[in-house]
């Protein structure tokens, strides 16, 4: 991965872009998780309703704390365990976050990626980002970013080029209170 590329896809984000990048299981669509209308446009290419939520990712938990409740002494073990890797978890959401990320609850979903050019996306950008399978709702989502410009073309920004990991499936969601399995990997 060329720093150019991953300093490009950082301007992007913080321009209000839509980047696709490569992450554990197939390439994800993401955005800047705190400018709204970079999210509704982003739901808008992915026919998706907001309701669900999004998933935000980090490189660490500091660009992710921003957006729970918790204090990373308060974080369950099971969560802080799993971390970095493609573990996603639903902790109650701070005060603020935007109901275009969480959708209709009252929690948000988080990871700490343990993806080399996810994290690195995050580490250049500065921040945590949106992470949501790069598809349309319904639709298998791209495994390359052949598949990806070909279901997108010029609706998304950029597109970050690199392989996705070893996963078949999207990473697991499990609520952190109740360790109840939201989403099966």
């Amino acid at each position: 991965m060329r720093r150019q590329q991953l300093e490009h896809a950082a301007k992007v984000i913080h321009q209000g872009g839509i980047v696709a990048y490569p992450t554990e299981s197939c390439f994800g669509l993401g955005c800047d998780p705190r400018n709204n209308a970079a999210i509704c446009r982003l739901l808008h290419i992915k026919r998706r309703s907001y309701e669900q939520g999004l998933i935000v990712i980090g490189a660490g938990y500091n660009q992710i704390k921003m957006y729970i409740a918790y204090a990373e002494n308060e974080i369950p073990a099971a969560v802080s365990d799993s971390w970095p890797g493609p573990h996603t978890w639903l902790l109650p959401a701070r005060a603020g976050v935007s109901r275009w990320l969480r959708g209709e609850y009252l929690t948000i979903a988080v990871r700490v990626t343990a993806h080399g050019i996810a994290a690195a996306l995050c580490r250049f950008a500065g921040k945590a980002i949106v992470s949501t399978s790069a598809n349309r709702h319904g639709r298998a989502p791209a495994r390359n970013s052949e598949s990806v410009n070909k279901e997108f073309g010029e609706l998304v920004d950029y597109i970050l080029p690199g392989s996705i990991g070893n996963a078949i499936k999207p990473s697991e969601i499990r609520d952190a209170a109740s360790g109840k399995v939201i989403r099966a990997a």
